[in-house]
């Protein structure tokens, strides 16, 4: 499968999507079966590995934090099967926000078979809003406050 810039943001938009319903088996689709998703020491328990496993962890941030994540801005390489994305994660329940970038590398079929997680700052349970400082996220355009829990 020919990879290109437009058909990557495209999956990576669509993969969101699909976090943001909570479907495991649909999250997973957007994976290749072994796909890993890295995070930050300490967070998480660690990697989440396998499509279905990665689709139930964020099926429960759903459930339990009312979580939701946009794509704030992508950057594709086709010829490497690599990009990278910004993104905010909003838990709703706990009226916190995250923000971070992701790397992401494609397999030949043009499923994601890594990503790799980097945040903007420690979880830091005292903070509602963890972000880069003094970064005017609202001038840029990024979103500042999450949709209401349905």
């Amino acid at each position: 499968m020919k990879l290109t810039k437009a058909g990557m943001e495209a999956h990576i938009r669509a993969y969101f999507d699909a976090c943001n319903s909570g479907d495991p088996e649909r999250i997973a689709s957007y994976f290749e079966p072994d796909g890993v998703h890295y995070f930050p020491p300490g967070m998480y328990g660690g990697p989440f590995r396998g499509g279905l496993e990665i689709g139930k962890r964020w099926q429960a941030a759903v459930q339990n934090f009312g979580s939701y994540w946009t794509v704030d801005h992508f950057i594709g390489e086709p010829e490497t099967r690599r990009a990278v994305i910004e993104w905010t994660h909003f838990k709703r329940s706990q009226n916190t926000m995250l923000r971070g970038d992701e790397w992401y590398i494609f397999s030949e079929a043009g499923l994601i078979q890594e990503i790799r997680a980097y945040y903007a700052s420690p979880q830091d349970r005292g903070l509602t809003a963890l972000e880069l400082g003094d970064f005017d996220y609202a001038g840029r355009g990024y979103p500042v406050k999450a949709p209401p829990l349905a």
